[in-house]
Protein backbone atom coordinates (compact mmCIF):
# COMPACT_ATOMS: atom_id res chain seq x y z
CA UNK A 1 0.00 0.00 0.00
CA UNK A 2 0.73 3.61 -0.30
CA UNK A 3 -0.84 6.08 2.02
CA UNK A 4 -3.03 3.37 2.76
CA UNK A 5 -4.53 2.86 -0.87
CA UNK A 6 -4.16 -0.39 -2.39
CA UNK A 7 -2.37 -0.81 -5.59
CA UNK A 8 -2.21 -3.39 -8.28
CA UNK A 9 -0.14 -3.70 -11.82
CA UNK A 10 -1.69 -5.67 -14.68
CA UNK A 11 1.97 -7.16 -16.61
CA UNK A 12 0.80 -6.91 -20.02
CA UNK A 13 2.50 -10.33 -21.57
CA UNK A 14 0.03 -11.46 -23.90
CA UNK A 15 2.23 -10.55 -27.15
CA UNK A 16 3.78 -12.52 -29.81
CA UNK A 17 6.82 -11.01 -29.70
CA UNK A 18 6.89 -11.61 -33.71
CA UNK A 19 9.34 -8.75 -34.24
CA UNK A 20 12.34 -10.41 -32.33
CA UNK A 21 11.62 -13.82 -34.17
CA UNK A 22 12.68 -17.30 -32.46
CA UNK A 23 10.23 -20.20 -31.55
CA UNK A 24 8.71 -18.72 -28.48
CA UNK A 25 7.72 -14.98 -27.26
CA UNK A 26 10.28 -12.68 -26.59
CA UNK A 27 9.12 -12.02 -22.97
CA UNK A 28 9.86 -15.53 -22.19
CA UNK A 29 13.90 -15.15 -23.43
CA UNK A 30 16.31 -15.22 -20.82
CA UNK A 31 18.64 -12.94 -19.89
CA UNK A 32 21.89 -13.88 -18.13
CA UNK A 33 19.73 -16.97 -16.78
CA UNK A 34 16.35 -15.52 -16.01
CA UNK A 35 13.38 -15.11 -18.05
CA UNK A 36 12.47 -11.58 -19.44
CA UNK A 37 8.96 -11.54 -17.71
CA UNK A 38 10.38 -12.61 -14.22
CA UNK A 39 13.00 -9.93 -14.23
CA UNK A 40 9.35 -7.81 -14.82
CA UNK A 41 7.36 -9.46 -12.42
CA UNK A 42 10.23 -9.17 -9.42
CA UNK A 43 10.79 -5.97 -10.35
CA UNK A 44 7.19 -5.21 -8.54
CA UNK A 45 7.01 -7.97 -6.58
CA UNK A 46 9.65 -5.91 -4.45
CA UNK A 47 8.30 -2.74 -4.46
CA UNK A 48 6.08 -2.28 -1.15
CA UNK A 49 3.54 -0.45 -2.61
CA UNK A 50 2.31 -2.69 -4.61
CA UNK A 51 -0.19 -5.30 -3.91
CA UNK A 52 -1.33 -7.54 -5.98
CA UNK A 53 -0.21 -8.74 -9.68
CA UNK A 54 -2.04 -9.90 -12.44
CA UNK A 55 -0.21 -11.04 -15.40
CA UNK A 56 -2.05 -11.30 -18.75
CA UNK A 57 -0.64 -14.14 -20.80
CA UNK A 58 -1.40 -15.89 -24.56
CA UNK A 59 -3.70 -18.85 -23.47
CA UNK A 60 -0.65 -21.09 -24.62
CA UNK A 61 1.66 -19.84 -22.01
CA UNK A 62 -0.60 -19.80 -19.01
CA UNK A 63 0.67 -23.16 -17.91
CA UNK A 64 4.04 -21.71 -18.23
CA UNK A 65 3.52 -18.64 -16.30
CA UNK A 66 2.08 -20.33 -13.58
CA UNK A 67 5.54 -22.76 -13.58
CA UNK A 68 7.55 -19.63 -13.59
CA UNK A 69 5.78 -17.51 -10.90
CA UNK A 70 6.14 -21.13 -8.50
CA UNK A 71 10.15 -21.67 -9.61
CA UNK A 72 10.61 -18.17 -8.50
CA UNK A 73 8.38 -17.63 -5.54
CA UNK A 74 6.76 -14.67 -6.96
CA UNK A 75 4.09 -14.94 -4.41
CA UNK A 76 2.96 -11.50 -4.78
CA UNK A 77 1.13 -12.52 -8.70
CA UNK A 78 -2.91 -12.80 -7.80
CA UNK A 79 -3.82 -14.44 -10.70
CA UNK A 80 -3.27 -14.87 -14.93
CA UNK A 81 -5.81 -13.78 -16.73
CA UNK A 82 -5.77 -15.08 -20.65
CA UNK A 83 -5.27 -12.16 -23.09
CA UNK A 84 -7.02 -11.11 -26.26
CA UNK A 85 -6.53 -10.00 -29.59
CA UNK A 86 -5.28 -6.80 -28.68
CA UNK A 87 -3.41 -5.69 -26.06
CA UNK A 88 -6.19 -2.86 -25.13
CA UNK A 89 -8.54 -6.54 -25.07
CA UNK A 90 -5.77 -8.13 -22.38
CA UNK A 91 -5.41 -5.20 -20.25
CA UNK A 92 -9.86 -4.69 -19.94
CA UNK A 93 -9.76 -8.39 -19.46
CA UNK A 94 -7.16 -7.89 -16.57
CA UNK A 95 -9.05 -4.60 -15.16
CA UNK A 96 -12.05 -6.29 -14.84
CA UNK A 97 -10.36 -9.61 -13.08
CA UNK A 98 -9.36 -7.20 -10.68
CA UNK A 99 -12.18 -5.00 -10.10
CA UNK A 100 -14.69 -9.16 -9.39
CA UNK A 101 -11.60 -10.80 -7.22
CA UNK A 102 -10.57 -7.25 -5.32
CA UNK A 103 -12.58 -4.49 -5.67
CA UNK A 104 -10.67 -2.98 -3.00
CA UNK A 105 -8.27 -2.00 -5.36
CA UNK A 106 -7.57 2.07 -5.16
CA UNK A 107 -4.85 2.17 -8.45
CA UNK A 108 -3.37 0.47 -10.88
CA UNK A 109 -0.55 0.34 -12.83
CA UNK A 110 0.09 -0.91 -16.44
CA UNK A 111 3.62 -2.49 -17.29
CA UNK A 112 5.33 -4.02 -20.18
CA UNK A 113 6.22 -7.60 -19.13
CA UNK A 114 9.01 -6.69 -22.44
CA UNK A 115 10.59 -3.98 -20.10
CA UNK A 116 12.25 -6.06 -17.53
CA UNK A 117 14.87 -2.74 -16.61
CA UNK A 118 11.87 -0.77 -14.84
CA UNK A 119 13.92 0.38 -11.84
CA UNK A 120 11.74 1.16 -8.47
CA UNK A 121 12.27 4.98 -8.34
CA UNK A 122 10.20 5.01 -11.66
CA UNK A 123 8.10 2.82 -10.18
CA UNK A 124 7.44 4.65 -6.94
CA UNK A 125 6.99 8.10 -8.80
CA UNK A 126 4.12 6.63 -10.98
CA UNK A 127 2.43 5.20 -7.35
CA UNK A 128 3.44 8.66 -5.96
CA UNK A 129 1.58 10.94 -8.94
CA UNK A 130 -1.37 8.71 -8.93
CA UNK A 131 -2.23 9.25 -5.25
CA UNK A 132 -2.01 12.96 -6.52
CA UNK A 133 -3.30 13.46 -9.75
CA UNK A 134 -5.10 10.27 -10.51
CA UNK A 135 -3.01 9.43 -13.64
CA UNK A 136 0.63 9.09 -14.32
CA UNK A 137 2.73 7.95 -17.30
CA UNK A 138 6.80 7.27 -16.81
CA UNK A 139 8.22 8.96 -20.01
CA UNK A 140 12.07 10.16 -20.93
CA UNK A 141 12.71 13.41 -23.02
CA UNK A 142 13.55 12.74 -26.71
CA UNK A 143 16.85 12.89 -27.40
CA UNK A 144 17.29 12.98 -30.93
CA UNK A 145 16.28 15.69 -33.54
CA UNK A 146 12.72 15.45 -34.97
CA UNK A 147 11.67 15.73 -38.36
CA UNK A 148 8.34 15.41 -39.77
CA UNK A 149 7.63 15.23 -43.79
CA UNK A 150 7.53 12.75 -46.40
CA UNK A 151 11.05 11.50 -48.66
CA UNK A 152 10.41 14.32 -50.80
CA UNK A 153 9.23 17.24 -47.98
CA UNK A 154 10.29 17.74 -44.08
CA UNK A 155 10.68 20.20 -41.28
CA UNK A 156 12.01 19.96 -38.38
CA UNK A 157 10.02 19.78 -34.71
CA UNK A 158 11.47 20.97 -31.90
CA UNK A 159 12.00 18.51 -29.45
CA UNK A 160 11.91 20.70 -26.24
CA UNK A 161 8.60 19.37 -24.89
CA UNK A 162 8.93 16.10 -26.61
CA UNK A 163 8.80 12.72 -24.57
CA UNK A 164 9.15 9.27 -25.43
CA UNK A 165 6.32 7.06 -23.51
CA UNK A 166 7.03 4.70 -21.46
CA UNK A 167 5.66 2.06 -18.78
CA UNK A 168 4.65 2.01 -16.15
CA UNK A 169 1.29 4.10 -16.47
CA UNK A 170 -0.61 4.23 -13.40
CA UNK A 171 -4.56 4.98 -12.92
CA UNK A 172 -7.05 5.56 -10.27
CA UNK A 173 -8.76 2.21 -10.03
CA UNK A 174 -12.70 3.66 -11.10
CA UNK A 175 -11.02 6.35 -13.40
CA UNK A 176 -9.25 3.61 -15.64
CA UNK A 177 -11.66 1.14 -15.93
CA UNK A 178 -14.41 4.22 -16.89
CA UNK A 179 -11.85 5.07 -19.87
CA UNK A 180 -11.68 1.71 -21.16
CA UNK A 181 -15.41 1.09 -20.75
CA UNK A 182 -15.56 4.41 -22.73
CA UNK A 183 -13.62 2.92 -25.69
CA UNK A 184 -14.96 -0.20 -25.88
CA UNK A 185 -18.56 1.48 -26.39
CA UNK A 186 -16.97 3.81 -28.75
CA UNK A 187 -15.34 0.76 -30.51
CA UNK A 188 -11.82 3.24 -30.21
CA UNK A 189 -8.46 1.67 -30.11
CA UNK A 190 -6.05 3.79 -28.29
CA UNK A 191 -2.04 3.91 -28.68
CA UNK A 192 -1.93 3.32 -24.81
CA UNK A 193 -3.82 3.05 -21.80
CA UNK A 194 -3.35 7.13 -21.18
CA UNK A 195 -5.06 8.00 -24.34
CA UNK A 196 -8.18 6.49 -22.79
CA UNK A 197 -8.13 8.67 -20.07
CA UNK A 198 -7.44 11.70 -21.82
CA UNK A 199 -10.47 10.87 -23.87
CA UNK A 200 -12.54 11.19 -20.57
CA UNK A 201 -11.06 14.89 -20.32
CA UNK A 202 -8.71 14.04 -17.48
CA UNK A 203 -5.21 15.07 -17.89
CA UNK A 204 -2.21 12.57 -17.25
CA UNK A 205 0.95 13.53 -15.12
CA UNK A 206 4.69 13.15 -16.57
CA UNK A 207 7.19 10.87 -14.57
CA UNK A 208 10.26 10.88 -15.04
CA UNK A 209 11.43 7.44 -16.27
CA UNK A 210 14.88 6.14 -17.31
CA UNK A 211 16.57 5.58 -20.52
CA UNK A 212 17.28 2.12 -19.30
CA UNK A 213 13.87 1.51 -19.08
CA UNK A 214 13.77 0.00 -22.35
CA UNK A 215 11.15 -2.51 -24.28
CA UNK A 216 12.74 -5.65 -25.71
CA UNK A 217 11.24 -5.41 -29.54
CA UNK A 218 14.25 -6.56 -31.68
CA UNK A 219 17.15 -8.78 -31.32
CA UNK A 220 19.27 -5.63 -31.29
CA UNK A 221 17.02 -4.77 -27.67
CA UNK A 222 18.49 -8.05 -26.08
CA UNK A 223 21.24 -7.34 -24.18
CA UNK A 224 24.45 -9.29 -24.63
CA UNK A 225 25.24 -12.44 -22.38
CA UNK A 226 28.97 -13.31 -21.62
CA UNK A 227 30.19 -15.97 -20.11
CA UNK A 228 33.65 -16.64 -18.96
CA UNK A 229 35.07 -20.51 -18.72
CA UNK A 230 38.63 -21.60 -17.46
CA UNK A 231 40.42 -25.11 -18.17
CA UNK A 232 43.52 -26.26 -16.63
CA UNK A 233 45.00 -29.43 -18.94
CA UNK A 234 48.66 -31.57 -17.80
CA UNK A 235 50.21 -34.66 -19.46
CA UNK A 236 53.37 -36.19 -18.93
CA UNK A 237 56.35 -36.60 -21.45
CA UNK A 238 57.26 -39.94 -22.47
CA UNK A 239 59.32 -41.23 -24.90
CA UNK A 240 57.96 -43.02 -28.59
CA UNK A 241 55.16 -40.29 -28.72
CA UNK A 242 54.64 -37.46 -31.13
CA UNK A 243 54.70 -34.09 -29.27
CA UNK A 244 51.37 -32.31 -30.66
CA UNK A 245 50.56 -28.85 -29.63
CA UNK A 246 47.94 -26.26 -30.84
CA UNK A 247 47.30 -28.63 -33.55
CA UNK A 248 51.26 -28.48 -34.82
CA UNK A 249 53.42 -31.16 -34.16
CA UNK A 250 56.93 -30.06 -32.80
CA UNK A 251 60.58 -31.92 -32.77
CA UNK A 252 61.04 -33.17 -29.63
CA UNK A 253 63.00 -36.18 -28.01
CA UNK A 254 59.75 -36.96 -26.01
CA UNK A 255 55.75 -36.46 -26.73
CA UNK A 256 52.53 -36.19 -24.12
CA UNK A 257 51.40 -39.11 -23.21
CA UNK A 258 47.73 -39.88 -23.94
CA UNK A 259 44.40 -41.60 -24.95
CA UNK A 260 43.83 -38.80 -27.81
CA UNK A 261 47.02 -37.15 -29.60
CA UNK A 262 47.18 -35.72 -25.51
CA UNK A 263 47.17 -32.11 -27.52
CA UNK A 264 47.47 -30.27 -23.61
CA UNK A 265 47.19 -26.87 -25.77
CA UNK A 266 43.78 -27.22 -27.04
CA UNK A 267 42.47 -29.94 -24.05
CA UNK A 268 42.47 -27.19 -22.09
CA UNK A 269 41.07 -24.64 -24.71
CA UNK A 270 38.10 -26.82 -25.04
CA UNK A 271 37.56 -27.71 -21.51
CA UNK A 272 37.44 -23.25 -20.95
CA UNK A 273 34.40 -23.32 -24.04
CA UNK A 274 32.43 -26.33 -21.98
CA UNK A 275 32.63 -24.89 -19.05
CA UNK A 276 31.80 -21.23 -20.00
CA UNK A 277 28.44 -22.93 -21.29
CA UNK A 278 27.97 -25.10 -18.50
CA UNK A 279 28.47 -28.20 -20.90
CA UNK A 280 30.61 -30.40 -18.58
CA UNK A 281 34.37 -30.89 -19.72
CA UNK A 282 36.46 -33.26 -22.51
CA UNK A 283 36.07 -36.23 -20.36
CA UNK A 284 32.22 -36.14 -19.97
CA UNK A 285 32.03 -35.77 -24.11
CA UNK A 286 35.24 -37.96 -25.09
CA UNK A 287 36.05 -40.96 -22.31
CA UNK A 288 38.98 -42.21 -22.59
CA UNK A 289 37.65 -45.35 -22.12
CA UNK A 290 36.20 -45.09 -25.85
CA UNK A 291 38.08 -46.46 -28.54
CA UNK A 292 36.60 -44.21 -30.92
CA UNK A 293 38.99 -41.99 -29.48
CA UNK A 294 41.89 -43.63 -29.34
CA UNK A 295 44.76 -41.48 -30.92
CA UNK A 296 42.34 -39.33 -32.80
CA UNK A 297 43.75 -35.75 -33.26
CA UNK A 298 42.35 -33.20 -30.81
CA UNK A 299 41.65 -30.35 -33.70
CA UNK A 300 38.53 -33.28 -34.99
CA UNK A 301 37.41 -32.84 -31.40
CA UNK A 302 38.03 -29.13 -30.88
CA UNK A 303 35.58 -29.54 -34.07
CA UNK A 304 33.10 -31.21 -32.25
CA UNK A 305 33.22 -28.67 -29.05
CA UNK A 306 32.59 -25.39 -31.30
CA UNK A 307 29.83 -27.13 -32.41
CA UNK A 308 28.46 -27.40 -29.63
CA UNK A 309 28.99 -24.09 -28.71
CA UNK A 310 27.45 -22.82 -31.90
CA UNK A 311 24.45 -25.04 -31.72
CA UNK A 312 23.97 -23.35 -27.70
CA UNK A 313 23.30 -19.74 -29.17
CA UNK A 314 26.95 -18.72 -28.62
CA UNK A 315 29.88 -16.83 -30.47
CA UNK A 316 33.33 -16.99 -29.56
CA UNK A 317 34.89 -13.78 -28.46
CA UNK A 318 38.23 -14.73 -27.86
CA UNK A 319 40.22 -17.53 -26.26
CA UNK A 320 43.68 -17.02 -24.54
CA UNK A 321 46.00 -19.94 -23.73
CA UNK A 322 48.73 -20.06 -21.88
CA UNK A 323 51.64 -23.38 -22.43
CA UNK A 324 53.54 -24.06 -19.36
CA UNK A 325 56.77 -26.26 -20.21
CA UNK A 326 60.81 -26.31 -19.73
CA UNK A 327 61.34 -27.74 -22.49
CA UNK A 328 60.42 -27.18 -25.92
CA UNK A 329 60.03 -23.56 -26.72
CA UNK A 330 56.78 -23.00 -28.56
CA UNK A 331 57.71 -19.65 -29.74
CA UNK A 332 58.58 -20.16 -33.06
CA UNK A 333 55.40 -22.17 -33.39
CA UNK A 334 52.63 -20.19 -31.99
CA UNK A 335 51.80 -18.58 -35.20
CA UNK A 336 50.89 -21.70 -36.79
CA UNK A 337 49.15 -22.50 -33.65
CA UNK A 338 46.48 -19.72 -33.97
CA UNK A 339 45.94 -20.42 -37.56
CA UNK A 340 45.00 -23.92 -36.77
CA UNK A 341 42.52 -22.66 -33.77
CA UNK A 342 40.89 -19.68 -35.57
CA UNK A 343 40.09 -21.92 -38.88
CA UNK A 344 38.91 -24.32 -36.70
CA UNK A 345 36.58 -22.27 -34.46
CA UNK A 346 35.78 -20.06 -37.78
CA UNK A 347 37.05 -17.13 -35.63
CA UNK A 348 39.03 -14.16 -36.74
CA UNK A 349 43.06 -15.00 -35.42
CA UNK A 350 43.31 -11.77 -33.53
CA UNK A 351 41.12 -13.04 -30.78
CA UNK A 352 43.13 -16.09 -30.28
CA UNK A 353 46.16 -15.47 -28.27
CA UNK A 354 48.91 -18.43 -27.27
CA UNK A 355 51.46 -17.66 -24.98
CA UNK A 356 54.42 -19.92 -23.32
CA UNK A 357 55.96 -19.94 -20.11
CA UNK A 358 58.17 -21.89 -17.81
CA UNK A 359 58.29 -22.70 -14.54
CA UNK A 360 61.89 -21.77 -13.47
CA UNK A 361 62.53 -25.53 -13.44
CA UNK A 362 60.19 -25.93 -10.58
CA UNK A 363 57.88 -29.03 -10.34
CA UNK A 364 56.66 -31.89 -12.89
CA UNK A 365 57.19 -29.05 -15.52
CA UNK A 366 60.39 -27.87 -14.32
CA UNK A 367 61.80 -31.23 -13.79
CA UNK A 368 60.15 -32.14 -17.99
CA UNK A 369 58.17 -34.69 -16.72
CA UNK A 370 55.51 -33.05 -17.89
CA UNK A 371 54.09 -29.90 -19.56
CA UNK A 372 50.73 -27.91 -18.51
CA UNK A 373 48.06 -25.60 -20.31
CA UNK A 374 45.75 -23.27 -18.73
CA UNK A 375 42.82 -21.36 -20.94
CA UNK A 376 40.50 -18.70 -20.57
CA UNK A 377 37.47 -18.32 -22.95
CA UNK A 378 34.51 -15.86 -23.31
CA UNK A 379 31.36 -16.54 -24.96
CA UNK A 380 28.66 -14.39 -26.10
CA UNK A 381 25.02 -14.60 -26.88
Amino acid sequence: MYKGQKNAVIIAAAGSGKRLGGDIPKQYLKIAGVPVIVRTIRAFSENPHIDDIFIVANEDYISLCEELCTEYNLTKVAGIVAGGSERQDSVYRAITEICNRMPDTDSVLVHDAARPFVNQQTINGVIEAVSRKGAAIACVPVKDSIRKGTSEESFNIERKNLYNVQTPQGFDMQLLKEAYDRAFEDGYYGTDDASLVERLGRSVELVQGSYDNIKITTKEDMPMENRIGTGFDVHALVEGRKLIMGGVEIPFEKGLDGHSDADVLIHALMDAMLGAAALGDIGRHFPDTDPAYKGISSVELLKHVTKLIYDEGYSISNADITVMAQRPKIKPYIEEMRRILAETMDMDISRISIKGTTTERLGFVGREEGIAAQAVCLLCR
